[in-house]
């Protein structure tokens, strides 16, 4: 294929929910089967491994030391994925064997902010197997809050892959302007965006980047339905007794450059979303906007960022 074209996949599919080894084996075999598609993109939702934390809204997560809460949550961390113990080496061997990069939505035991905190982060393996950006989300939204834990700018970052520059963000930091301007200043022309599931979320807000950057954009959300708890989940009665049918409904799509659907928001349907991106289309819209060249005024208006991984601790050892 063409330097200049880009095969991609969106996964939208349903965790094995809060069981990371089973919802591991089942993005593997995904992988394997956009690979046999010849896909040299694969996208996965925000948080899918092992799964977004649904039971806050459902059991009164707010509650003030409740038992219950801090069993679930217990439970969540647990199945939370710790990168510096090889947690995702099977999924880096996949990318490497079938040369696919990889956008993959994770719950993050961060080991140097101690290891019992969470952040929900999103992974980049590129083609080669290597695991080049963590970008954890910056800001929590509403009721995450109460399990996640806010991250910092240190994966504000692209990467190459063939004529294409991409980078991503978590759910609603795709709404924040200075971390999109981040990006957009590092030479993005193909945005992920990671959702957990729904197109209240994607309908707008896909066309909406793609026409500000004059990029393509990938939405890709999770699938949850209320049969997709498994019977071991930690107080699962509570969790059931206010749960809808449906918990996250897909959305997934691609935008184009013009503001315009590739694919309109997919509901319902579990599996693969395949496409091939044109890079040509990113040049041919720059030519009349262009927000951080051309169009823009660096000596007025200049964004500064941290990139620095926050830890509450520094050693400085003889």
């Amino acid at each position: 294929m063409a330097n200049n074209l880009l095969k991609v996949a969106l996964a939208q599919i349903s965790p094995v929910w809060l069981n990371k080894e089973k919802t591991i084996e089942k993005i593997e075999k995904v992988i394997l089967d956009a690979s046999k598609e010849n896909c040299e993109l694969i996208v996965f939702g925000e948080a899918l491994l092992p799964g977004y934390p649904f039971w806050i809204a459902l059991t009164n997560g707010a509650a003030w030391n409740s038992k219950t809460q801090k069993e679930i949550h217990a439970h969540y961390v647990r199945n939370s994925i710790t990168i510096e113990k090889g947690e995702l080496d099977s999924v880096c061997k996949l990318a490497k064997k079938h040369n696919i990069a990889i956008y993959l939505g994770i719950m993050e035991r961060a080991q140097n902010r101690g290891g019992h905190s969470i952040y929900a982060s999103l992974v980049y393996i590129n083609q080669e197997g290597e695991i080049k950006s963590v970008h954890r989300k910056l800001q929590p939204t509403f009721d995450e809050r109460l399990t996640w834990a806010p991250g910092d700018g240190n994966g504000l970052q692209v990467h190459p892959l063939k004529e294409f520059t991409v980078g991503g963000l978590n759910c609603w930091e795709n709404w924040m302007p200075l971390p999109r301007a981040a990006l957009y200043g590092l030479g993005e022309n193909l945005h992920i965006a990671v959702w957990p599931g729904s197109d209240y979320n994607t309908k707008d807000i896909t066309r909406f980047i793609a026409r500000e950057s004059r990029s393509f954009v990938i939405s890709v959300s999770s699938l949850m339905t209320k049969t997709d708890f498994p019977d071991d989940t930690p107080h699962l009665d509570k969790i059931l007794q206010e749960a809808p049918d449906t918990l996250a409904n897909g959305g997934s799509c691609i935008a184009g450059p013009d503001g315009e659907w590739l694919i309109a928001p997919v509901l319902h349907k579990e599996g693969l979303i395949i496409e091939t991106l044109d890079f040509n289309r990113v040049l041919e819209e720059r030519q009349n906007f262009d927000c951080v060249g051309h169009y823009s005024r660096p000596d007025v208006t200049k964004l500064h960022v941290n990139r620095e991984r926050q830890s509450t601790v520094s050693f400085q050892d003889d």
